[in-house]
């Protein structure tokens, strides 16, 4: 699906998503503004990268917006409600669990800098923002299933590693199932040779998880000169590993939303709602 700037939730999309959503009766007094209304102009906002304060008369009083925005991060909504889609799929039979892992590095905009140093908790110390050659950066670590979708999102300053972070990328992923534990477990997972590590094929063949990464000329190189001392390499496929681009075309579907490519968001949590709304979309749109 591609998603252009001020794009709203279909009717079908609409469907899906409203039962997942909190109750809209307010708690006291009040009127609670319309979930889609305000669906609508957050998508909006990260679509087009457009202030909030500077949000179309039509989505009303931008404090609301935000409001709900950052209520829903806070509290997991958004990520509860892209994990039910998942579910949804996986019960249909409509999720392949040929995952494939990789991270992107997003600019971080000027006005991403400037948080408050009291940090709330669940928030990271350095909000997710580091310093480099290239300026101020964050790097958004993934994984998508078969069909260019995004199953989990970990975020960290733009000069991490990947390979340190793949164990928390895969502890993410978790879909609920109707009937037993939820699956965490993938039938492959497929990464590019910066996963290429003693420890994550550790991590995997320990799991049950067969991996597809090729090995580095540098590792080739260090197993010859060991000989037997070493092991024997660890097999690749080829033809599997073909796949590998649905995580880079996951990637490029989120980056279509302006405020996902170039974060403006001071905050990581915010920030990663932002991805998480994103990928409602992507699924919602199944």
């Amino acid at each position: 699906m591609v998603v252009g700037p001020g794009v709203p939730l279909t009717d079908a999309q609409w469907a899906r998503v409203e039962p997942l959503l909190p109750d809209r009766t307010p708690k006291r007094g009040g009127r609670r503004r319309d979930h889609r209304e305000v669906i609508d102009a957050i998508a909006f906002k990260f679509q087009t990268g457009t202030q909030r304060v500077h949000l179309p008369e039509k989505y009303g009083n931008w404090r609301g917006v935000y409001n709900r925005l950052r209520m829903w991060a806070v509290d997991g909504t958004w990520e509860r409600v892209l994990t039910a889609l998942m579910a949804q799929a996986d019960a249909d039979e409509d999720l392949t669990w040929a995952v494939s892992v990789d991270s992107t590095i997003v600019r971080a905009h000027q006005h991403a800098a400037g948080a408050r140093k009291r940090v709330p908790a669940g928030e990271p110390a350095d909000h997710a923002i580091g310093r480099s050659r290239g300026g101020l950066t964050t790097k958004i670590h993934l994984a998508a299933d078969a069909r260019c979708r995004p199953l989990a999102f970990v975020l960290t300053a733009g000069q991490a590693a990947d390979a340190p972070v793949f164990t928390d990328v895969m502890t993410r992923l978790r879909v609920p199932r109707h009937r037993g534990r939820p699956r965490t477990r993938p039938d492959v997972v497929l990464a590019d040779k910066a996963y290429s590590s003693r420890t994550i094929r550790d991590h995997l063949r320990k799991r049950g998880i067969p991996a597809v990464i090729p090995v580095p000329a540098g590792q080739r190189g260090h197993r010859l000169r060991r000989g037997s001392r070493d092991g024997r390499p660890p097999a690749f496929d080829r033809e599997t590993y073909k796949q590998r681009n649905t995580v880079e075309r996951c990637i490029n579907r989120l980056k279509q939303w302006r405020g996902i490519d170039t974060r403006y968001e001071k905050t990581a949590t915010i920030y990663l709602a932002g991805l998480h709304i994103a990928g409602i979309f992507l699924w919602s749109a199944r």
